[in-house]
């Protein structure tokens, strides 16, 4: 995880939209600065009929993970550069989602607040699950909230 001093800043589409929910202004502004969830995410519209945040979280949680294992598959491999990629689409980073959601969350928006936690941290993967080691690179503010959602892990 980044440290707060180099966290990337926020892309210049946070402007608010009007009429936008927070949280359909969160997806909406994640979708910009991860390029790897237009694909998700335009399949989540054509599916849905429309931005559902807590919805499309789902899909961010899996793609953030799978870029994750993804990583830590290819450590030490000379064609890391590789990892974000499949299928003929850029994988979402995990590392961008995570500062980005980190970033988002140090704002304190209540809509805001609540799909990260609900539908980001509440559907990360348990400890018996691959992938959960992704808990540990959690920003302060993300892992101060994963913390009391789940004392467990």
């Amino acid at each position: 995880m980044t440290s707060p001093a180099s966290t990337p800043a926020l892309p210049a589409t946070t402007l608010p939209t009007p009429g936008a929910t927070p949280g359909v202004q969160l997806v909406g502004d994640l979708v910009a600065y991860v390029p790897g969830l237009r694909t998700a995410y335009d399949a989540h519209v054509v599916c849905q009929g429309r931005v559902q945040p807590h919805v499309f979280f789902w899909d961010v949680v899996q793609a953030t993970v799978q870029s994750y294992v993804a990583d830590a598959g290819h450590k030490g491999d000379s064609h890391k550069s590789d990892s974000h990629k499949g299928d003929g689409h850029e994988r979402a980073d995990w590392r961008r989602t995570l500062d980005f959601l980190e970033a988002q969350s140090r704002r304190g928006v209540a809509g805001v607040d609540e799909v990260i936690v609900t539908s980001f941290l509440g559907d990360l993967p348990h400890p018996h699950e691959p992938g959960h080691a992704l808990v540990r690179q959690l920003g302060p503010v993300l892992a101060a909230r994963f913390g009391r959602l789940r004392p467990r892990g």
